[in-house]
């Protein structure tokens, strides 16, 4: 049987298990890449491809965690579609470094803002600082998810299928008014924001590009991507007084312990006493 047969198989095991659209084209992608590099019959793949693979990617410039992803996608093929039991130690997952996020100041956020002369993209913006959304949530978002009356906004089918609400800010919800009055999106499923002449959705390349332009514009020197600006959310309520168990509700995180990671962003500490300058204070 050919790659195309197993494709297919991959991506309908992908669908009866309701993996996500984002899912889907992730791994369905990895895979494909990893079948391109193995020139092999699929029949006759096993671990020492795999690690071969994992190999070639080490040497290039993709992060350990994009490489743990293409990992999780092969395993996903080999287990699930070509139902073949594989010996995983001979695969290990990369141990990934636990960097903290780099996320923009809010200066700098509000300077991006500014000198971004595109309607379209300073709504994106706006909804990824705004209210906290993934990049693939905004290129999903619908008309009908923004909910001007109750100034929220409904994320649906979001990481692992969730859905969920989360705020919209009165700033954004005025820059989407604006882009609304420029563009006037005619999707026929209603994204908000359509791509190459309304047939699909924007996508993630295209709003990191847009990204990566306007910090040029705006001078502003920083690597980042659009999920800095998502860090900078949660960063930001949490120095605001937020409680971290509301912000990961905002996010959609699955467990606390991917939110407690703005503990260590957040300038929580700034108006604090050290007990010990207290107890300095208390001898004289």
């Amino acid at each position: 049987m050919g790659t195309n047969y197993y494709l297919e198989k991959l991506y309908q095991d992908m669908r009866l298990r309701s993996y996500s659209e984002h899912t889907q084209d992730v791994y369905g992608r990895a895979v494909r890449k990893f079948l391109n590099f193995s020139r092999k019959p699929v029949e006759k793949l096993n671990e020492q491809d795999v690690r071969a693979y994992t190999l070639h990617l080490m040497e290039s410039s993709l992060s350990k965690c994009s490489i743990n992803t293409y990992q999780a996608a092969i395993r996903f093929f080999f287990g699930v579609t070509l139902n073949r039991a594989m010996n995983y130690l001979q695969m290990p997952r990369l141990k990934e470094d636990k960097d903290l996020p780099e996320i923009l100041s809010r200066e700098e956020i509000a300077q991006l803002l500014d000198h971004c002369e595109n309607p379209k993209h300073k709504a994106i913006f706006a909804l990824a600082y705004g209210s906290g959304l993934r990049v693939s949530e905004i290129c999903a978002l619908r008309v009908q998810d923004i909910d001007s009356k109750q100034m929220r906004i409904f994320v649906r089918n979001s990481k692992r299928n969730k859905d969920r609400y989360t705020i919209l800010s009165q700033q954004c919800l005025e820059f989407l008014r604006d882009y609304w009055r420029s563009f006037r999106p005619r999707h026929p499923e209603g994204l908000l924001f359509p791509g190459w002449r309304n047939l699909t959705s924007i996508t993630e390349k295209a709003v990191n590009d847009a990204l990566k332009k306007w910090l040029g514009v705006a001078g502003i020197s920083r690597r980042v991507s659009i999920h800095s600006l998502r860090h900078a959310f949660a960063t930001h309520l949490l120095e605001d007084g937020t409680d971290i168990f509301t912000i990961k509700e905002l996010l959609g995180h699955s467990s606390i312990s991917s939110t407690t990671v703005y503990l260590h962003l957040a300038n929580v500490g700034a108006n604090l006493v050290s007990p010990a300058d207290r107890l300095c204070s208390n001898e004289r």
